[in-house]
C-alpha cells in the first residue's frame, strides 16, 4: 500500500511549481498517472527522491492521488476522507483488510489460522497480523479461545511472551514515568529500537496513550531539553553540539566578539548566531548584562558589549578608587571623554551620577564636567578686577552661558565685583 498522502483532503493546489520542478518530475509524475507502478518503484526507474516526489504528488497533484485511490478502493469515498490518520486504522488499510478482518471473526474461517485466511483474501498475513494486533486486539483474544475450545489449536503461542515483556519491562516503566524518548530508553537499557516500539505499540496501549498526550501537550510550545510534539527532544543534535562547543565556550568565557570568535573557529558567523540564540540564550542575556528567564525579549535588554566592558574596566576602577575627574582618567587610559562619559551613563549609573556632580568651594552643588569647562574663568574673574565679558572673549568661551553658571552658582562673586565698581566710581568723584 502506498503512503504518498499524510495530509488533508481537496483537489490539486492551484498554484503551480517552478518549470524546472514540472520538468524534473514530469517523468515520475506519467507512470504515477498511466500505470499501477508503486511510488518507490516509480522513483527508482525514474531516478528522483522518495520523499521529495511524495510531497510533489500532495501539493501540486493531489487530484491523480486521490484518483488511484479511489480505483484501487472502489468502496471508499477517497475524496471524503483524510487517507492519512495521526493515529488508529487508516480508511485504506480498513478497506484493504476488511474482509479478511471479517473472516477472522466469522465462524465460518475458525479452521483457519491468520496466515490462512490472510491467503485466502490476498493479503500479507503480516499486515494482516499487524492490524489485528494494532487495532482488534480483543478479536485475537476471542478467535483463540475459541479455537481452543473447538480443540483447533496448533499450540503456538500467541500475545506478548513472558520473556518478552521481562525484557522490556524496565524500558516501559521509564516510558511511562519519565519524558525520556524510545530511542534514548532503548539505549539506555539495552534493548532493540525497533522491538522495543513495536512491543509498546502492540500490548503495552496505556503506555502509548500516555506518551501521545504528552506530546499533545507539547505542541503549542516547545521547550529546551523537553519533548515536543514530534516525540522528539527540544534539544541539538550532537553533531551540532560538538561543532559550536568550543565557540559557545569562547563566547561565554572571553571578551571576543561573535565574528572573532567565528573567525578563529572557521564558522559561519550567522550561523553561531543563531545557534546562541536558540540553544543558549542565558549566556546571550549574561553577555549583554541581563537575567535570562522565560519568555524574556532580547531586544528589550540593553546594547552591553563583552569586550567594551573589558576596554573600560580599568578605568572604571581607577574612577571608583581615585575619584578624579572622568575627563582625567580617559585621558589617562587614551579614551575618548564623550565616549567613556556615555558607557558610564548607559552601564555605571550611580558612578556616572556621582562623577557629574560635585561641591564647590562655597557649598553648592555643581556639575563637574561645567566646573572643570568654566574653572580659569571662574579663577581670575575671583582673583582680578577684569569684568566677566573680557574674560569669556579672551578665553574664547561663551559669554552668556559663563555669566549663567555664575549667577546661579557664585552670586557673591558678582556681588563683590558690583560693589568694587561702586566704590571705584565714588572715589573717582571724590575731589
Amino acid at each position: 500500500m502506498d503512503t504518498a498522502d499524510k495530509g488533508h483532503t481537496g483537489c490539486s493546489h492551484t498554484h503551480r511549481p517552478a518549470p524546472a520542478t514540472e520538468a524534473k518530475y514530469s517523468r515520475a509524475l506519467e507512470l504515477y498517472a498511466t500505470t499501477n507502478m508503486s511510488i518507490r518503484a516509480i522513483c527508482t526507474q525514474s531516478e528522483v527522491s522518495y520523499p521529495a516526489f511524495q510531497s510533489y504528488l500532495y501539493k501540486y497533484h493531489r487530484d491523480l492521488l486521490l484518483a488511484r485511490y479511489s480505483k484501487q478502493y472502489p468502496s471508499m469515498h477517497v475524496s471524503a476522507s483524510i487517507l492519512h490518520h495521526n493515529r488508529g486504522q487508516t480508511p485504506v488499510a480498513h478497506a484493504k483488510y476488511k474482509d479478511a478482518i471479517a473472516a477472522c471473526d466469522n465462524m465460518n474461517y475458525i479452521e483457519y489460522n491468520v496466515s490462512q485466511i490472510a491467503r485466502i483474501f490476498g493479503v500479507n498475513p503480516t499486515g494482516l497480523g499487524n492490524q489485528l494486533r494494532a487495532h482488534y486486539p480483543e478479536l485475537i483474544e476471542r478467535r483463540e479461545r475459541e479455537r481452543q475450545r473447538r480443540g483447533l489449536a496448533d499450540n503456538q503461542q500467541r500475545g506478548v511472551r513472558s520473556w518478552c515483556k521481562e525484557q522490556y519491562a524496565e524500558a516501559v516503566e521509564l516510558l511511562r514515568t519519565t519524558e525520556l524518548t524510545v530511542s534514548e530508553v532503548a539505549e539506555r537499557c539495552g534493548v532493540s529500537f525497533t522491538g522495543l516500539r513495536q512491543h509498546i505499540h502492540f500490548y503495552c496501549k496505556d503506555v502509548a496513550e500516555v506518551r501521545r498526550n504528552l506530546r499533545e501537550q507539547a505542541k503549542t510550545q516547545k521547550r529546551k531539553g523537553r519533548v515536543t510534539g514530534s516525540g522528539r527532544r527540544h534539544e541539538p543534535k550532537p553533531v551540532t553540539r560538538e561543532r559550536y562547543q568550543e565557540a559557545v565556550r569562547l563566547y561565554r568565557d572571553t571578551p571576543m566578539t561573535i565574528k572573532e570568535i567565528c573567525k578563529m573557529q572557521g564558522l559561519n558567523r550567522y550561523a553561531f548566531s543563531s545557534y546562541l540564540q536558540t540553544w543558549h540564550k542565558e549566556d546571550v542575556f549574561a553577555r549583554r548584562g541581563a537575567e535570562y528567564h522565560e519568555g524574556a525579549n532580547l531586544s528589550e535588554t540593553k546594547q552591553y558589549k563583552r569586550p567594551t566592558a573589558a576596554k573600560y574596566a580599568d578605568a572604571i576602577a581607577r574612577l571608583k578608587k581615585s575619584g578624579l575627574p572622568t575627563a582625567v582618567v580617559a585621558a589617562e587610559f587614551g579614551l575618548h571623554p564623550d565616549c567613556f562619559r556615555q558607557y558610564l551613563r548607559e552601564h555605571e549609573p550611580e558612578l556616572h551620577a556621582r562623577q557629574g556632580m560635585m561641591t564647590a568651594g562655597n557649598g553648592r552643588i555643581v556639575s563637574r564636567r561645567t566646573m572643570e569647562k568654566y574653572a580659569e574663568a571662574l579663577r581670575q574673574y575671583e582673583t582680578t578686577d577684569e569684568p566677566l565679558i573680557s574674560i569669556a572673549r579672551r578665553l574664547g568661551l561663551q559669554y552668556n552661558s559663563l555669566g549663567g553658571f555664575v549667577r546661579r552658582n557664585y552670586p557673591e562673586l558678582i556681588e563683590r565685583h558690583r560693589n568694587k565698581s561702586s566704590d571705584d566710581a565714588r572715589s573717582a568723584n571724590t575731589p
